[in-house]
């Protein structure tokens, strides 16, 4: 297996890109190379941890490329495709991760910039890397988008990453349809609150202290946790299942 898993990470204050190079990211990194997947990962800047990643995925015995940049920018989705398909040949499972959020309490905080990065990072560039890898991709290959409970249930701080988040939901349903004939699945992931090293770097103590405890089973979940549904919705026991979206949500449900 060939696996492109396109995720920036940033653990600067004030913003959370969740990325392969750490959290769920570089969990389903490490799981898909146990499964015998060589791994492409893309990643914003954070390359120490990038480099972790990849002795996690060579540790499993598979080869790990490892693609720094910033998939807002258009070029840069298009290279790490190219990228990929030059060292691998060909991509059978494509996870897009990338997210950026900020934290706002009222409209006027939000600036026309941060918007405009927000949807460039979360939504446009899932759209850009398909489109890209899709002639690179054989039968039975697999699409799946990281969307969030915030599709669902959006919170009214995180107003434009959760507007992405029900975009890649829709988003997805509707490719699954166009590329059902020719053999290709496409499904989105929505994980609720996951405890990342993001977490604490980004958000208020009290917040911090009370991460997940909302939810029915009254704690955050760990990436490892998510990990696994990320595994089958890209293996062949997943040949009948595209166009859905899956919680990983600590039974808190998305309907």
């Amino acid at each position: 297996m060939k696996l492109l898993c396109p995720a920036p990470a940033s653990s600067k204050k004030s913003r959370v890109d969740h990325g392969a190079d750490s959290g769920i990211g570089r969990a389903v990194a490490i799981a898909y190379a146990r499964e015998g997947a060589d791994v492409a990962v893309s990643y914003l800047d954070e390359h120490e941890d990038a480099q972790e990643t990849a002795r996690w995925v060579e540790a499993a015995g598979r080869q790990c490329l490892l693609l720094p940049g910033d998939l807002g920018q258009k070029q840069q989705c298009y290279d790490i495709v190219d990228k990929t398909v030059a060292q691998f040949g060909r991509i059978d499972i494509l996870v897009n991760n990338a997210a950026f959020q900020m934290a706002h309490e009222s409209l006027d905080e939000i600036d026309d910039d941060e918007w405009v990065k927000t949807f460039d990072t979360n939504i446009t560039a899932i759209f850009r890397i398909c489109q890209r890898a899709l002639p690179s991709m054989p039968k039975g290959g697999s699409i799946i988008n990281t969307s969030s409970v915030n599709s669902d249930d959006p919170s009214p701080s995180l107003l434009a990453y959760a507007a992405t988040k029900g975009a890649i939901a829709n988003f997805t349903a509707g490719l699954a349809q166009l590329l059902g004939k020719k053999g290709i699945r496409v499904n989105s992931v929505a994980p609720g609150p996951i405890w990342t090293p993001l977490i604490p770097a980004t958000m208020p103590d009290e917040a911090v202290r009370n991460f997940g405890a909302s939810y029915p089973m009254g704690r955050p979940g760990q990436p490892v946790e998510v990990a696994p549904i990320y595994v089958l919705l890209a293996s062949d026991e997943a040949s009948y299942i595209s166009g859905s979206r899956y919680a990983v949500t600590g039974g808190k449900p998305i309907l």
